[in-house]
């Protein structure tokens, strides 16, 4: 069954926005694992606009589900993950200004620099994810770097979902074959909310985890959070 992994990336923003430690990061990691969410994701970037380095240092001893921590493969990035060891390191190709993960890896033009990262955490034994576009020759170049698992990039998947679903789906299917194929593990992310989630997980029922953040904690406003990991949860299970 696919996982979910909720990303509270925002829950930090509205910490941060404040100052102080209201909501508590820590408190909310735990509460989406006590409701039944199978693993927890963190962004954190550069200008630390959200979740903080020092976050995801006080976030791993508490995590007792799984811990993705993803980003940009910058050196102050790869010595947070080295040091942390989480259990999954997905690598995203963010411009240091980027509000939000706007593509994948163009993984052939950077086969060198990818394979020397995937090299690095595997050291360690942590499991490597390579962010990508819905691009069957992306999801083979991942495995040919070294990743254990590639992530699709499913923004586009939900923006023409509600207007024609087959024709959103299409590439993902083809890119999802082609890593299957590959041996690789399968994640998926952005812009999944409940209008979308269970689509995409039906067609693609090898998926194996999913990272919602935003409009999980977004309905979270509405219907709070742990109705909303029920939600979310459901809509994974159904078929």
């Amino acid at each position: 069954m696919t996982r979910l992994s909720v990303n509270i990336n925002k829950i930090a923003t509205i910490r941060n926005s404040r100052g102080g430690n209201l909501p508590d990061v820590l408190k909310a990691a735990q509460a989406c694992e006590r409701f039944g969410a199978q693993g927890i994701t963190v962004h954190p970037r550069p200008d630390q606009r959200h979740i903080r380095y020092s976050d995801v240092r006080q976030l791993r001893p508490l995590i007792t589900t799984e811990f993705n921590v993803e980003g940009n493969p910058i050196p102050s990035f790869t010595e947070l993950v080295l040091e942390t060891v989480p259990d999954q390191v997905t690598l995203v190709p963010d411009a240091e200004d980027a509000v939000t993960s706007n593509a994948g890896w163009n993984v052939p033009a950077n086969r060198e620099f990818l394979s020397e990262m995937c090299r690095t955490f595997k050291t360690k034994g942590i499991r490597v994810s390579i962010f990508i576009d819905p691009d069957p020759l992306m999801a083979e170049a991942a495995a040919q770097v070294g990743a254990d698992r590639v992530e699709l990039y499913t923004e586009a998947y939900a923006r023409e979902f509600a207007s024609n679903p087959q024709k959103a789906i299409a590439p993902y299917l083809a890119a999802a074959a082609r890593a299957k194929e590959c041996g690789l593990g399968l994640n998926a992310g952005h812009d999944l909310n409940l209008d979308n989630l269970a689509f995409i997980i039906r067609e693609i029922p090898w998926m194996d985890e999913v990272s919602i953040g935003h409009a999980l904690i977004s309905d979270a406003l509405y219907l709070g959070l742990e109705e909303s990991v029920r939600r979310y949860l459901s809509e994974i299970g159904k078929k």
